[in-house]
């Protein structure tokens, strides 16, 4: 919206948007329960009434009636009216990989679940941006470490070693040789580091996170999938690890905006990685620079996340040079020169929300 339009903008205009976003809040709710109690996959076994419903889900059918009935009216179930009166409610085919295939590149049930997760923490919120302080991950909880490693998940396990790190010569050249290892930095769940190492067979990969939950969880993954012999997970923070070129590839995928000193995060990767490997990162793809005259919805979803959760949580300990959420590529650029890198490329990864980087030394 221009300035100029905003100038000439009414309440009632602004009161208008509000009320759609209230809608668009209650309806992330509504989509957050559903998600969570599995009204969605009891739904994709077959159309059923509130009652069959609760049944089906084993909750409350009081509340699984009014569930259904927004759910309706907002345009999600389809509500089919039966001769006692009653309504049957089913969930559209084309509905079903968004809310419940989790596999699905399309699957945004977890984007309710990482929002209910943020917004439940506005006291702490308003504290933060008194004082300077933060909200950490952990007091986010399970919900947000949950929904960031599933939104990810079926990028990671789809696209990540079959088409992007095929891609870049330089990278796939390095995780084909014999022996080859990688660094995955902020590997949360670690679908990221088990990806590398199924699409690699020949690769060990060393994963680090902070976060104590995720790194258990990662390491589970990585048992069950029979790759706990070529993938490692330690909860430590990767600038303490030693080994001076070690690795053939450092990656850091959408996390280095979440840490409070990036800049010295990029110089312990110049340090890990070997003089002939490369750094992978992958970042949000926003716009160059701010613009007030841009509304494009990726730059604001960015700024929303920004300040709900990604700079807060890189400020828990007062870190004055956290970027947020939205690391534009000049900053990221800077950064990784200051870091002593020589090469810092953007890659021809086509990636709606994410923009790859490659950086060598």
């Amino acid at each position: 919206m221009s300035h100029a339009t905003i100038s000439e903008a009414s309440a009632n205009e602004l009161v208008a948007r509000l009320v759609d976003s209230t809608l668009a809040t209650m309806d992330v709710l509504a989509i957050y329960l559903g998600d969570q109690l599995g009204l969605y996959r009891a739904l994709a076994e077959g159309p059923a009434t509130a009652a069959e419903l609760a049944r089906r889900a084993g909750i409350d059918a009081r509340y699984a009636r009014e569930w259904v009935e927004q759910q309706s009216l907002s345009g999600i179930l389809r509500a089919t009216p039966e001769r006692d009166g009653e309504h049957r409610f089913s969930l559209p085919d084309g509905y079903r990989e968004v809310l419940v295939d989790t596999g699905s590149l399309n699957h945004m049930a977890p984007m309710a679940r990482f929002l209910v997760a943020s917004l439940g923490h506005g006291r702490e919120l308003v504290e933060a941006f008194r004082t300077g302080g933060g909200v950490s991950w952990d007091d986010l909880g399970d919900d947000a470490r949950e929904a960031q490693a599933a939104l990810n998940r079926p990028m990671f396990e789809q696209l990540l070693a079959t088409e992007y790190l095929p891609s870049v010569p330089e990278v796939h050249e390095r995780l084909t040789a014999p022996g080859a290892r990688v660094a995955d930095i902020g590997c949360g769940y670690g679908w990221s580091s088990v990806a590398i190492a199924r699409g690699y067979p020949e690769v060990r990969v060393d994963g680090f996170d902070v976060d104590e939950p995720s790194i258990r969880r990662a390491r589970r993954i990585a048992e069950e999938r029979g790759l706990s012999d070529r993938v490692r997970f330690a909860c430590i923070d990767a600038n303490s690890v030693g080994g001076g070129g070690a690795y053939d590839v450092v990656t850091a995928f959408e996390c280095l905006h979440d840490m409070p000193d990036p800049g010295r995060m990029l110089r312990t990767m110049r340090r890990l990685v070997s003089p002939y490997g490369s750094v992978l990162i992958a970042d949000e793809r926003v716009a160059d620079r701010f613009d007030p005259e841009n509304n494009d919805p990726v730059e604001r979803l960015m700024y929303g996340f920004s300040i709900g959760c990604c700079l807060p949580s890189a400020r828990v300990n007062g870190s004055d040079v956290a970027t947020g959420t939205v690391l534009r590529r000049p900053a990221l650029q800077t950064l990784a020169e200051e870091a002593g890198f020589r090469t810092v490329e953007v890659l021809d990864i086509d990636h709606e929300m994410l923009r790859f980087y490659r950086l060598a030394a």
